[in-house]
């Protein structure tokens, strides 16, 4: 599929979404958010593909959402427009497989709360993180007020959105904002290799973790845990579960197939 905002490469097993819009700092509007839904979608119906890295390229991540679209626009307007984000935010963040952000220079309001919906951020050394829309007279709306508190705390969550400020990428990861911070030119080497190591592991079994850490999020620890046990016993129909242990027993590399 052709897209005009956002290129899409698949390489060894690994899907990379860049987004494509140099000339306004990655600003994300309406069209992006559908390509990006589309592309994810496409990506994620490939069983070739693993893993999937978001990313703007080393300059820039997506310096927020596109405000000369929203200046004008109406309580209806946003009400109306801010579906489609929300859909592509959660679809990513629910997705199948492992996504991981990698972020290179701004990652501002709306690009931050992209970052958000991965499951693993690396940020370039000369990455910027914030959610400034307090300095617009609005608030993050894309997710922020949700995802970033339960990432990194209420408290420093309620800082960042109440100031506006951006923090530094060694800030971002002393407060758990990010997993890793990596010199700005081994970015993308660096989601590589993070993107391989995952991608080496059993698909259903990836799969299922990661609905056990998002689903688990949203219960109470008893619930949780039932919920926890119910997919590992699941995994124990899998022809991988098979492999993976019968390939510790024989002390070799095992072969996954995700079945």
């Amino acid at each position: 599929m052709a897209y005009e905002t956002i290129l899409v490469e698949i390489e060894d097993g690994i899907g990379i979404i860049t987004l494509n819009r140099p000339e306004v700092l990655n600003a994300l509007n309406s069209q992006v958010f559908k390509e990006l839904g589309e592309a994810v979608a496409e990506l994620n119906e490939n069983p070739e593909v693993r893993v999937l890295i978001i990313t703007g390229g080393e300059k820039v991540f997506a310096a927020g959402a596109d405000i000369k679209q929203m200046a004008n626009s109406t309580a209806v307007d946003i009400a109306t427009r801010g579906r489609p984000s929300m859909k592509t935010f959660n679809t990513i963040e629910n997705l199948p497989k492992p996504v991981i952000a990698a972020i290179g220079g701004y990652a501002l309001g709306g690009g931050c709360e992209l970052s958000l919906t991965a499951d693993v951020r690396i940020a370039a050394e000369n990455a910027q993180m914030g959610l400034p829309e307090i300095k617009l007279g609005i608030l993050p709306g894309g997710g922020g007020t949700q995802r970033l508190p339960r990432l990194i705390g209420a408290g420093k969550a309620k800082e960042l959105i109440f100031s506006g400020d951006f923090i530094s990428a060694e800030e971002a990861l002393q407060i758990g904002l990010v997993n890793k911070v990596v010199p700005t030119e081994e970015l993308m080497n660096e989601a590589k290799k993070m993107a391989k190591k995952f991608a080496s592991k059993g698909a259903v079994a990836l799969s299922l973790a990661k609905s056990c850490v998002n689903e688990g999020l949203k219960m109470d620890l008893e619930s949780g845990l039932q919920y926890e046990h119910k997919c590992f016993s699941i995994l124990f129909a899998t022809e991988d579960q098979k492999e993976g242990m019968q390939a510790f027993i024989e002390k070799r590399r095992p072969n996954f197939q995700g079945k």
